[in-house]
């Protein structure tokens, strides 16, 4: 009989929507308190943000990043309240490696929400309003979609890359609206189901993000990472990581370089990882894992009545 070997996943910016950790902090006195460290910690109430809105507000990236990752480890402390987690790793999209890094004890809760409250103004300030954009292209390899990003970017001299790895057939792409929407029409050429743009306030991923990766890594400096109590498997490297010196580069390379979420969860199996749960608002990486390791039992924590079903399943 194959052990049982658990890990913790944490979800990126797009997952959030108004009233998350609402019904979850009226019955668990740890995500309570969660959600009050979050206020006090970024000086104004994030938590009636998440709860209350307004959407317009809550979307806004330097206030969705803090308000996932908030939500995220309320919902973790909710199910620690109830049960014991001992994970054999943890790993989070984009954003969700902050989350992942405190979750394992890596990153104090404080900091890690005043750090993606920043990445999110810099990721922001960092192109001008209409100038970059992100699409979706499925049904095809990524090797497909880079070439078609290399094709792109050689005809229009600007750029495009792609942004994030989802799984075998679904790649995100980002950078200049121009070349995104060229190597879109190539993709479709050489074999795409099809292309969806995305709603997004900037082109996440991308060499254009140089800027703000540069803000970022002054204040990374700044933080203090410690040994993680059990390995992260990093967005930049699809690799687990334990050294808390290596932490902060990683994640000021990863808001230039591609989240390589398919690697990261083959990775995972490879290792030995036979359950994944995944904690936070939305069920998006519950559905990337589905499609890349079926053979992985999945479950989500996403909200209170979630709650019963998620410490079953961490139970095992």
């Amino acid at each position: 009989m194959t052990a049982r070997v658990l890990a913790l996943l944490f979800p990126g910016q797009g997952s959030q929507e108004v009233g998350m950790g609402r019904e979850l902090a009226g019955i668990s006195r740890a995500a309570r308190a969660t959600f009050e460290a979050a206020d006090s910690a970024l000086s104004f109430p994030l938590s009636r943000l998440c709860f209350e809105g307004p959407e317009e507000e809550l979307v806004r990236t330097e206030n969705q990043q803090p308000a996932i990752l908030a939500t995220s480890i309320a919902m973790l402390r909710a199910l620690e309240e109830r049960v014991p987690l001992a994970p054999a790793c943890f790993a989070g999209h984009s954003l969700g490696e902050y989350s992942a890094l405190v979750a394992a004890g890596a990153l104090d809760f404080e900091d890690a929400l005043r750090l993606v409250q920043a990445r999110g103004r810099f990721m922001q300030e960092a192109v001008p309003e209409g100038r970059g954009a992100m699409a979706a292209v499925m049904g095809c390899a990524p090797a497909v979609v880079e070439a078609a990003c290399a094709a792109a970017a050689s005809e229009t001299g600007r750029a495009v890359s792609p942004a994030n790895y989802n799984g075998p057939a679904q790649t995100v792409i980002s950078g200049d609206a121009v070349a995104v929407e060229l190597a879109c029409l190539r993709a479709r050429q050489e074999g795409a189901r099809r292309t969806v743009p995305l709603d997004v306030s900037a082109p996440f991923h991308c060499s254009l993000m140089a800027p703000a990766a540069a803000k970022l890594e002054l204040e990374l400096a700044r933080v203090q990472f410690h040994p993680p109590s059990a390995p992260v498997v990093t967005n930049v490297e699809a690799a687990p990581c334990a050294d808390p010196a290596r932490f902060g580069s990683l994640l000021a390379r990863q808001v230039t370089a591609p989240v390589r979420f398919t690697e990261m969860v083959q990775q995972m199996a490879g290792a030995g990882v036979t359950h994944v749960l995944e904690i936070g608002p939305g069920r998006v990486l519950t559905g990337l894992v589905a499609r890349i390791e079926r053979a992985m039992q999945r479950e989500n924590l996403d909200s209170a009545t979630a709650l019963d079903e998620a410490v079953a399943f961490a139970r095992g």
